[in-house]
């Protein structure tokens, strides 16, 4: 049964004001860049190649069909939150539709992806830096996560601004990148592209068969995630409905339009074939309509992208984590708030977490860390599961509350939760992706028995 009464100690507080909100708010302007640029980073810029170079032109469909689900989702959760105003973010929901456990399983769940994710990041960021300055990964990743740390640790709005401005790059890379890539297409810059030839004279459309389309559905999958963190913000911006409102309704369509039409582009302005796994496919196409700089200038981008990630990254662990220890799901002592109401202990240990993670990568990069990334690889699967069938417990609980307008009702949720469990079979098919799956289920049991443990001990 749905608790009716359950407000999140993040959100927008029916009586008086979130602490959080106290010390500063996210304007909408950050809101509106860090929804947009929260999606985009190295898995478009980069991860894309190898997801075209495995399905060659059919990719298209695989982007079609993943946007579309993550749309839906985003969407569902976006009702709930209007449905209910004042409930928080989508793991408030969760525990409203599904109890308490669901609440401390999703919660953790989360915050174990986004930290994993932070010294992943980290590293990636050293690499991309060791073309400008001389020194080890071991020393530039934790330097990355430290200043991130420290500029999350000022206040929400220095956060707000930074990621502002660095999704503001990836930004307007993409638009630069559209416009550009419809001058080509009009024949107004570069060369002439051969687009018939670029798109059916490499063995077709599919040319390594249907399943190959499947078999990149977890990689563009990925890719797109992060759509989700946006009302974690929104809930902490001077107009917070508004803004959650806006986000859930927009973010979606928006990201898949900007993933749809990047791949269109380079699919019709080079040839699929010559597309390298690794290498930035945008790089390849700027080369070919004669841009100079090209690998230079996506280098910037791609850095600046994973900047944003990190940056991104420590907020949500943070404000998850506070979250988690107002409800007494964490430790007390990380839902204290400095003197500018910032969480610097979640801050703090979730920077600290991640900085362990970063160095497993160095010291372990074989076995520590990547049971690491396969134990936080499918997380993001049960999570959007859970907001699926939360929407529809939510929707039964109020069928007639006007937020609801998705159509087709219950069948849109069972017909989602279907598609994620087409995700799911398709990587445990692959035996590449079989022992994420593997793991991931390991850390659904370790933090679904230390449920069991907390509860006992209360």
């Amino acid at each position: 049964m749905m608790d009716k009464d359950k407000v999140s100690p993040q959100g927008f507080y029916r009586e008086g004001e979130s602490p959080l909100l106290q010390g500063g708010k996210l304007k909408d302007r950050h809101i509106a860049m860090i929804a947009l640029g929260g999606v985009i980073g190295a898995g478009l810029f980069i991860g894309s190649s190898a997801a075209i170079a495995s399905a060659g032109p059919a990719i298209l469909l695989t982007y079609m069909g993943t946007g579309l689900m993550v749309v839906i989702v985003i969407r569902m959760l976006g009702e709930m939150l209007l449905a209910r105003p004042g409930i928080g973010t989508f793991i408030d929901c969760i525990r409203a539709a599904h109890g308490n456990g669901a609440g401390f399983l999703s919660g953790w769940l989360y915050w174990l992806f986004w930290v994993v994710v932070i010294g992943a990041e980290a590293i990636g960021g050293a690499i991309a830096m060791q073309d400008w300055v001389t020194l080890p990964v071991w020393i530039l990743a934790p330097l990355l996560i430290i200043i991130v740390n420290l500029i999350n640790l000022i206040s929400v709005r220095v956060f707000g601004e930074c990621e502002f401005w660095l999704s503001l790059i990836k930004v307007a890379t993409i638009i630069g990148f559209c416009a550009l890539g419809l001058l080509s297409l009009s024949h107004l810059v570069g060369p002439h592209p051969r687009i018939i030839h670029n798109v059916f004279n490499h063995d077709g459309l599919f040319p390594h068969g249907w399943g190959a389309v499947l078999a990149t559905v977890p990689t563009v999958l990925f890719s797109m995630i992060g759509s989700e963190s946006a009302t974690v913000a929104a809930a902490e911006s001077e107009n917070a409905e508004e803004n959650l409102a806006r986000v859930t309704r927009t973010i979606g369509v928006r990201v898949t339009l900007f993933y749809l039409l990047s791949v269109i582009l380079i699919l019709t302005l080079v040839p699929w074939t010559s597309i390298e796994p690794g290498y930035s496919p945008f790089v390849t196409v700027m080369r070919a309509v004669g841009v100079p700089g090209a690998a230079t200038l996506m280098q910037i981008v791609v850095f600046t992208a994973i900047l944003s990630c990190l940056n991104s990254s420590i907020y949500i662990t943070s404000r998850t984590l506070f979250g988690l220890a107002e409800l007494n799901d964490a430790p007390k002592m990380f839902a204290t708030l400095s003197g500018r109401h910032v969480p610097q202990n979640a801050v703090t240990f979730s920077s600290f977490i991640g900085l362990i993670v970063a160095f497993c990568s160095i010291l372990s990069p074989k076995l520590i860390f990547a049971f690491l990334l396969g134990a936080t690889g499918a997380v993001m699967l049960l999570i959007y599961g859970l907001i699926v069938s939360s929407h529809r417990v939510f929707r039964l609980a109020d069928p007639k509350n006007r937020a609801f307008t998705l159509p087709f009702g219950s069948a849109l949720n069972i017909g989602t939760l279907g598609a994620i469990g087409l995700v799911v079979i398709a990587m445990l098919v692959q035996s590449t992706q079989r022992q994420t799956i593997i793991t991931s289920l390991v850390s659904v049991a370790v933090i679904m028995a230390l449920y069991v443990l907390c509860r006992k001990g209360r």
